[in-house]
């Protein structure tokens, strides 16, 4: 039997990396940047106002107080966008609104509330140092600078500097691409009842949600007959448009040898038991003449998506560029026991909590009735790992804690 660590060992090693491609700045959140992007152009790219007021030379309104004021004429306006120029001579004012150029000159705005908003004389009642209520040119980004680093991950910021250096498009790792296929003779499509003897395809949908939550592009397969060559037809139509591929069904016994039978041709899939609780029937594999990282999981929903946290995720995660894929461990004292198979590692589902006077984590354990359950999954933000050489922890005993925040 494998450790889970050696099984993971195994799956990173295969870790995928898509070839860089260029998308538009408004698909690029939340991926990595694929080169390093070099501003071209200031920002701003010209002196401008900050606010909407009076472009002005600040020694003009030198001493101007509220029993000295400064009276100034204006001789006119500038709009945000203006394209025409405009020279200030001195002791002259001008309109501005916010994002307007300065007119030559000019080296500061005065707010409106410093003055009574003349339209054609306008009279100040406190001054402003130069540079005042002004973006200097270059201010924020100056040629040369890096708006964007390789690797860092495009955010809301990111894209504004992609924006501003004059940037529509950027070159960046794409997301993985994930097939997930259902197979069984004994499943039917949501849309229909299940009669006797059959149940409703849950776990590729199930599977198909986590790997989006994981950040992959996501394509669910359907479902597919329990016979070697339907199989085989449905996982090598997906080997060409898949970066991983996801296959629940039958691990063992007669519908388990068509399942293997499929994959015979298409590459070796390994399904040595790996010394975990749930889910020790599996099977991981490279398929195709890519070598496509390929999962045979059991078709009990809530096994298979532990397999794909445990598994597939931190696979997902190092595709993505994450240098360290893996959930954040916390230490939890338990509020119930909970038991393990001896020599293999488990892992429960629980929901953390913190004590408020402390600040210590607490887990309570869910679905302890039965690692098949469903009905805990939606309720735990935790995954309990008990070590391999660990049967029973009781109350008050602390354990490690994979933390499981729920999706943005």
């Amino acid at each position: 039997m494998r450790s889970v660590d050696e099984q993971l060992e195994r799956v990173l090693a295969s870790a995928v990396k898509p070839a860089p491609v260029r998308v538009a700045i408004s698909e690029a959140h939340g991926l990595r940047c694929a080169e390093e992007v070099v501003t071209a152009r200031p920002l701003p790219g010209f002196d401008q106002a900050a606010i909407d007021g009076y472009a002005v030379r600040s020694v003009d309104l030198a001493g101007a107080t509220e029993m000295e004021p400064v009276t100034l004429p204006v001789v006119g306006e500038i709009p945000a966008g203006s394209r025409q120029p405009l020279r200030l001579q001195p002791r002259q004012a001008v309109r501005v609104t916010a994002g307007a150029p300065l007119p030559t000159l000019a080296d500061a705005v005065v707010p409106v509330g410093y003055t009574d908003a003349g339209s054609a004389r306008l009279t100040v009642h406190q001054g402003v140092p130069s540079a005042a209520f002004v973006r200097r040119v270059g201010e924020d980004v100056q040629p040369g600078d890096v708006a964007v680093r390789r690797d860092a991950v495009i955010g809301s910021a990111q894209v504004a500097l992609l924006a501003a250096a004059g940037r529509d498009k950027v070159l960046v790792h794409p997301k993985p691409r994930v097939s997930v296929i259902s197979v069984g003779d004994e499943l039917v499509d949501l849309a229909r009842t299940p009669g006797a003897g059959q149940v409703a395809d849950v776990c590729s949908h199930a599977l198909t949600a986590a790997a989006r939550e994981a950040g992959a592009e996501t394509s669910r397969a359907g479902l597919v007959r329990g016979d070697a060559r339907e199989i085989a037809a449905a996982i090598q139509g997906r080997l060409p448009f898949s970066d991983v591929i996801v296959v629940c069904g039958a691990v063992g016994g007669s519908a388990g040898a068509e399942v293997h039978a499929a994959f015979a041709d298409l590459g070796d899939l390994d399904t040595t038991r790996v010394a975990m609780h749930p889910g020790s029937s599996q099977g991981f594999g490279r398929l195709g003449a890519e070598g496509v990282p390929t999962f045979l999981f059991p078709s009990y929903p809530a096994t298979a998506l532990l397999l794909f946290e445990v598994l597939v995720r931190p696979l997902l995660r190092l595709a993505l560029g994450r240098t360290d894929p893996h959930r954040r461990l916390l230490s939890a004292r338990l509020t119930s026991p909970v038991s393990s198979p001896s020599g293999r590692r488990g892992y429960l589902r629980g929901r953390l909590l913190r004590e408020q006077a402390t600040g210590e984590y607490l887990v309570q354990p869910l679905g302890t009735s039965g690692t098949h359950l469903l009905s805990s999954i939606s309720e735990a933000n935790g995954l309990i790992v008990l070590p391999e050489n660990v049967t029973e922890a009781t109350v008050d005993e602390v354990v490690s804690v994979a933390f499981l925040p729920a999706p943005a």
